[in-house]
């Protein structure tokens, strides 16, 4: 599967999608959640959830990040997102995001896909 990315607004809930910042994040449905720059979300005035939560990496590290709630602007949707409060640099658009979104990825053509209110994949 080819790697691409995607264009994401990221606001803080309590301000609404005018006040958010545009990001390129690497699509990454082998991500569970979507990971974000713990700066950028401090930044943006998101507060983290109080407790770390366990990870499992790719390469077979655990870790414990923070997560937050953050608005998320996806090919001109908008939701409400949990999303991990991530080290600099790491822009990755997670399933779980994906999965609320309603998107299916596309790795030929390097885009998400709108899923069919009653679509044939069952979903």
């Amino acid at each position: 599967m080819g790697l691409f990315h995607a264009a994401v607004g990221i606001g803080n809930p309590d301000e609404g999608p005018a006040a958010a910042v545009s990001v390129s994040a690497l699509v990454d449905t082998g991500a569970g959640h979507t990971m974000l720059p713990a700066s950028l979300l401090s930044g943006l005035g998101i507060t983290p959830l109080p407790r770390r939560f366990p990870f499992l990496m790719a390469d077979g590290r655990q870790v414990a990040y923070h997560m937050a709630y953050a608005l998320l602007t996806v090919d001109g949707n908008t939701m409400r997102c949990p999303v991990i409060a991530g080290p600099e640099g790491r822009f990755l658009l997670g399933a779980s995001t994906l999965e609320l979104f309603r998107y299916k990825v596309n790795p030929v053509e390097e885009l998400l896909e709108a899923i069919p209110e009653h679509s044939e994949d069952g979903i």
